[in-house]
């Protein structure tokens, strides 16, 4: 019997490996069929794409499922859907729900507007202080949902403590591990109940697909299957195939992020422009501890603060050449943007100096460029700082 593969960039290249006949393709075709020929007499073995069992869909289900860890993953047609489909697996009207404070914007914005009307309550906890979990904690909680490398500070949460918690309550814990991937992370091993990605980010890593998952148990994946058939959030078979392109790279691609992303926020440390660098690879990072501890490599993910503020930051992006502003992140490419105009634009001046967001905050997705002409472009942009 062959032995499954072990390393990460075999699961995500092949997945469960089987034998394959003469002409079979190499690379999977795009079933790019709403629906296929049924068998007769049974509801068993009825493919149809809204489903989610599409081939395309199913491949790359497998191959998630393979690098988390999991008995299943299922993608859907964006983050935000897998993180509502994922929530609600596990919560019902009546139900509390414990979210970390630091979450993207476009998160709380769903439990605090939808979540509010399903009749699930919501408290958000500071996770810099372990015991701030305990103290937040109702009689009808239910659940705990984390970033575990959060945006756009890089902070990095201690999934371990909230493992232990959850268990002894018995409560399901949710980690969003877009930032990290299963190639830095994979928090089932750390006793997470469910993993969340947006897809459209590293997993896909083109910029070029809206997308998302969910890896856990096969019961929870069948229940998310089950309300991603009813509300309807099926990923499109083309996006799934481009998913599956992008998952084959994502071991290697991740080396050169961890690569480019500690040496890009080594060289700003030290910059004379720079008034402090969101990174968890560097010591002077407040989670550099845990993160060394939980994350197998530290991302391309780096949050600059400059000194001068708003008009220095954007006299930098006005500067930049190679690098591009805009949104999101993940990709090959290097993008750069401003939180408080994008994924955290919905908060107020007050709710975003609590969360540490100052007015002068960049948030820049390392691309898989060479590192110097990155950080060339950057140093470009500075020296009109200085002129």
């Amino acid at each position: 019997m062959t032995k499954p593969p072990a390393g990460l960039s075999t699961k995500a290249i092949h997945g469960h490996p089987h034998p394959k006949s003469v002409s079979d393709p190499v690379v999977s075709p795009i079933y790019q069929s709403s629906t296929f020929t049924n068998p007769i007499g049974s509801p068993e073995g009825v493919l149809y794409t809204r489903y989610g069992n599409n081939p395309n869909q199913l491949a790359i289900g497998e191959r998630l499922a393979a690098l988390e860890g999991a008995e299943g993953a299922i993608f859907l047609g964006s983050g935000m859907g897998a993180t509502a489909m994922a929530h609600l697996a596990v919560l019902h009207p009546g139900d509390h729900l414990l979210s970390s404070d630091w979450i993207y914007g476009g998160t709380r914005r769903l439990f605090n507007e939808e979540f509010h009307r399903l009749g699930i309550d919501v408290s958000y906890v500071d996770p810099s202080d372990p015991r701030n979990w305990r103290r937040q904690l109702k009689k009808h909680s239910r659940a705990v949902f984390v970033e575990i490398v959060t945006n756009p500070l890089m902070r990095v949460v201690d999934i371990d403590y909230l493992a232990t918690f959850c268990r002894e309550l018995g409560i399901s814990l949710l980690v969003d591990s877009t930032f990290s991937t299963p190639i830095n992370c994979r928090p089932l091993e750390h006793g997470a109940d469910i993993v969340i990605h947006s897809a459209t980010k590293y997993l896909n890593g083109h910029s070029d697909v809206i997308a998302g998952a969910v890896a856990s148990d096969q019961p929870v994946i069948d229940e998310v299957r089950r309300l991603m058939t009813v509300w309807g959030p099926a990923i499109d078979p083309h996006q799934a195939w481009l998913v599956e392109r992008g998952l084959k790279t994502l071991s290697v691609r991740m080396e050169r992020h961890n690569t480019n992303g500690i040496t890009f926020a080594s060289w700003a440390a030290d910059h004379p422009a720079v008034e402090q660098v969101w990174y968890p690879g560097l010591e002077q990072h407040p989670d550099y501890e845990v993160g060394t501890q939980t994350l197998d490599g530290f991302g391309g993910m780096v949050g600059l603060e400059l000194k001068g503020g708003a008009d220095a930051a954007r006299s930098v992006l006005e500067g930049l050449r190679l690098v591009t502003h805009a949104p999101s992140l993940g990709g090959t490419e290097t993008l750069v943007s401003m939180p408080r105009f994008t994924s955290h634009s919905a908060l107020s001046d007050e709710e975003l100096k609590e969360q540490g967001i100052a007015d002068g905050l960049m948030r820049v997705s390392l691309g898989i460029e060479d590192v110097e002409d990155i950080i060339a472009d950057f140093e470009t942009a500075f020296e009109q700082l200085r002129s």
